[in-house]
């Protein structure tokens, strides 16, 4: 239950909207005379908010307030700070666990003697069904059903779980599955931009606010609402009413100026500012956009910008509030009570933007003219790795000569199947899909390509999957979709698909000449991730691109084609077509958007987006507030992490002898940490579920099996292109054990290791972490008996959720790494000082011993980097923390 502010800056006002009054917080009134607030980034404006709603005295403090007023715009952060978000926003790969966590907390509530139905989300708690879906069926006009059987089929205790968790839990609720991408679903539906709620009896208004269990949460910052991803562990917590602990963080503004010429798209420039921003360095800031440029993007494109925050690193990437706002919320049949409380209260606190409103302050900034944008993809294996697609072929070209070593790229499979040939063509994700212009582009393309007499090559995997259910009624009314089901882009489901991995199997004759020849073959996606691996662990070469590029990608057939200069393909009178012949201008574009898109599609749409399909509804609901754990069930298990919790938590001690699992590189994703796509039947996770009696045809994914520790820990860094230095010369999940010189795979060297009581090190370089926020690559982690991960850097939400699981994360010293300490990761390991008080940011001793009894001996600096996550290491983890806090014994 949310309490009173103690308001003790006296700006509680109040406001009248459509006959009704509601308290809020003032920020245009003089704040006790520390400063002039209209200098703060908007972002800084809602956090400020935000601290003068729940000032407490405790977790927010005059002097916390105080010091977000008084911000110093080029100050490194040093203050932490307490944010408590309005909602937390799920989807199914990560909500499973975090469901199961909840449940689980429930049972270990009890077992201390609690009240179990006290663990509730005392937040709303939104989930959107769209991550298991998978390109089973592709090309063929009943491919959307054939998938979503299929997906029920798989899924259907995993569904069943969650509408238990829907009736058990207070404050949560599920949108089912084949309704559309979280992000998208969010945007167009759940969003408020406003919040109000009844404290005390009085009604208040507040701006929205979210953390999110997936890291493009932040496509929500182009309407205006602040938001992040975070680790599952942060977020359970955020749900359980704990605030999110953070440093007053640095804001980087991005000023935009003109408007994206003929040709470009939104995908063109949201690759160009993750470029632009990854070589300027925005990690752990917060990222504004400003400047006349904004006028000339529509909310869509905003959206688009704000998808890819985690690409460019930074925490959020945040559009102000403005007549635009408002025209998106009309146009996606929002209340007009609703637009009416966005428009008051923005205006009233200062927070809606004019052209001529002044500029805030900032850390840093960055200009970017929009005219300069060009066409554009990113590849073949990071989303920051921009390449003009006037030079895309040069590109490939040399991306083929370092994966294969200079070898010949001539054609040496099967027919035209050779290096180079794309064999997925997707139209995916929520950074695009959740964009009519570009979509659009997209249809008017494909028109074109059927009406000169194109297809897509036989070779290539084509799919339509877009964010919502409008996307498919805007396109039919627009008479695209029929094109698009002409070149094979035919509806396979509401949800990311390929840009999470469900990219499906290939063709098998496809597969074997890839595996026979060794072929470095390609997937082109309108999606924002294409880390090595993650589309499909046969296919090397990955590239980002808008859907019309998609489009024409599936016509050519190929990567190794300058689309500038050379023909798509011939049409029926045998004469050369060209990229450039099919591109529709601007105009078109705007045309068909006009005449296509309506207000009235969403309110339908949405008018029944919790009731799901006959196959939802007929799902059994499992009864009771505490779950009835099923032994024999492979997709849901009662995790371990609170089996043997000691009611108080014991003191810290020196962590000794720990050995290394796994010696890195830089730039660690958490695909190649956390288990993702497929499951292989050949590694540790698949002969556990052959032991368990599933068929290698029922494996389904890793993201559908979150929901059970013995699938994912054995999954962990298992993916199929990591390379572990232990184990020079091979790639994927293995290491070495002083047992064996042969390589053992990664878990049973672990278990080898749990059997002789040994704890474990990782290390690695930089950027350890990044990639999509997955709570498995730290429950892995931990599960596998590691106690510590020593590196160079982390991304944010990684290094914060190995916190949350109990893991030490630790970071070498300016100018040290592993390689000038000189060591092997054969050593012995001693990490030293943590029972003499751990400290945020403090110092700990390291001390390595070879195997001939050498020593090195090193600081390292501890990266728990606030008093809160000090105190959620101690109590071993972020949810003991929570539940000893319920249970009344922090």
């Amino acid at each position: 239950m949310a309490r009173e502010s103690l308001d003790s800056c006296g700006v509680r006002s109040t406001l009248t909207v459509s006959g009704r009054e509601l308290d809020y917080f003032n920020l245009t009134a003089e704040v006790k005379g520390l400063g002039n607030i209209n200098r703060l980034p908007f972002s800084l404006k809602i956090l400020l908010e935000n601290l003068l709603r729940h000032e407490d005295g405790e977790a927010v403090t005059a002097e916390d307030i105080e010091a977000m007023v008084n911000w110093e715009p080029k100050k490194p952060p040093e203050r932490e700070i307490a944010f408590t978000p309005a909602r937390v926003l799920l989807q199914d790969f990560t909500g499973v666990p975090a469901v199961v966590d909840l449940a689980v907390m429930r049972d270990a509530m009890a077992e201390m003697g609690g009240d179990p139905s006290k663990i509730n989300p005392l937040v709303p708690a939104e989930l959107v069904i769209d991550h298991s879906v998978q390109v089973d069926s592709f090309g063929r006009p009943d491919s959307f059903q054939l998938n979503v059987e299929r997906e029920f089929e798989r899924n259907r205790e995993r569904y069943a779980f969650l509408r238990w968790g829907q009736s058990a839990f207070h404050n949560f609720r599920v949108v089912p599955p084949a309704t559309g991408i979280v992000h998208q679903v969010n945007l167009e539906y759940l969003a408020r931009v406003v919040f109000e709620s009844e404290v005390e009896g009085r009604l208040i208004a507040y701006p929205d606010s979210l953390v999110g269990l997936d890291s493009h949460t932040t496509m929500i910052n182009g309407l205006g609402v602040l938001g992040w991803g975070v680790g599952g562990i942060e977020a359970e917590a955020a749900m359980l009413g704990q605030p999110i602990s953070l440093l007053i963080p640095q804001v980087v503004g991005v000023k935009l100026f003109g408007a994206l010429p003929e040709g470009t798209t939104a995908t063109d420039l949201v690759l160009t500012i993750t470029q632009l921003l990854r070589e300027k360095g925005v990690v752990g800031k917060l990222v504004e956009f400003y400047g006349p440029g904004i006028g000339q993007l529509s909310l869509a494109d905003r959206a688009t910008l704000g998808n890819m925050s985690p690409e460019y690193g930074a925490t959020c990437a945040i559009f102000p509030i403005d007549s635009e706002t408002l025209e998106y919320l009309k146009f996606t049949a929002r209340s007009p009570e609703q637009i009416a409380l966005v428009e008051t209260y923005a205006k009233a606190q200062g927070l809606f933007h004019t052209p001529d409103s002044p500029e805030a302050e900032y850390s840093d900034t960055l200009e970017l003219e929009m005219g300069t944008v060009e066409p554009s993809l990113a590849g073949p294996r990071r989303p920051q790795d921009r390449i003009p697609l006037r030079r895309s072929k040069e590109a490939f070209a040399e991306s083929l000569k370092a994966m294969t070593n200079g070898a010949p790229s001539g054609n040496e499979g099967e027919g035209e199947l050779s290096h180079g040939a794309v064999v997925i063509a997707a139209i995916t994700s929520c950074t695009n899909t959740s964009n009519p212009s570009v979509m659009v582009a997209a249809g008017l393309l494909a028109k074109s390509a059927v009406e000169r007499g194109l297809q897509s090559r036989p070779w290539v995997k084509t799919s339509l999957a877009p964010g919502s259910k409008v996307v498919t009624e805007y396109l039919e009314e627009a008479g695209l979709l029929s094109p698009l089901n002409q070149l094979g882009f035919h509806l396979v489901g509401y949800g990311c698909t390929t840009c999470i991995g469900n990219s499906g199997p290939l063709a098998e004759p496809i597969l074997d000449a890839i595996q026979e020849h060794n072929l470095v073959v390609c997937s082109v996606l309108s999606g924002n991730r294409n880390f090595e691996g993650r589309i499909h662990r046969h296919v090397r070469a990955s590239y980002l691109a808008s859907p019309p590029l998609v489009v024409a990608y599936a016509l050519a057939g190929r990567m190794d084609i300058d689309l500038y200069n050379q023909p798509l393909g011939q049409d029926r009178d045998g004469n050369d077509v060209y990229l450039h012949e099919l591109w529709p201008s601007q105009e078109e574009i705007r045309a068909t958007l006009r005449r296509a898109v309506k207000s009235e599609m969403f309110s339908r749409k949405y008018a029944d987006v919790y009731s799901g399909d006959e196959r939802w509804r007929a799902l059994p609901v499992p009864e009771g507030d505490r779950y009835a754990w099923n032994d024999s069930s492979t997709y849901i298990k009662q995790p371990s992490f609170f089996e043997n919790m000691p009611p108080d938590p014991p003191p810290l001690k020196d962590i000794q002898g720990m050995r290394v699992l796994a010696m890195l590189g830089d730039s660690v994703t958490t695909d190649h940490i956390s288990p993702a796509g497929s499951i292989p039947k050949e590694g540790p996770a698949g002969s556990y579920l052959i032991s368990c009696g599933v068929s290698p045809e029922d494996f389904n994914s890793f993201g559908s099996r979150r929901g059970n520790h013995e699938v994912m820990m054995r999954g962990t860094f298992g993916n199929l292109r990591l390379r572990n230095l232990l184990v020079p010369g091979t790639e994927g999940g293995y290491t070495l054990h002083p047992s064996s010189p042969e390589p053992l795979s990664i878990y049973d060297a672990a278990m080898k290791y749990r059997e002789e009581g040994v704890p474990l090190l990782v290390i690695a370089g930089k950027e350890y972490g990044s990639g999509s926020s997955r709570d498995w690559a730290a429950k892995g982690t931990v599960l596998l008996g590691v106690k510590a991960v020593l590196v160079e850097s982390f991304e944010r939400i990684h290094r914060s959720n190995l916190i949350g699981m109990g893991v030490l994360p630790l970071q070498f010293e300016k100018g040290q790494n592993r390689e000038t300490l000189g060591l092997t990761g054969m050593e012995t390991y001693d990490l030293l000082g943590l029972e003499d008080g751990l400290q945020p940011a403090g110092k700990l001793t390291l001390r390595a011993v070879a195997d001939n009894g050498a020593e090195k001996i090193f600081p390292v600096i501890t990266r728990i980097d606030t008093p809160n996550e000090l105190a959620y290491y101690r109590h071993g983890g972020i949810l003991q923390y929570v539940l000893r806090k319920i249970g009344g014994r922090r």
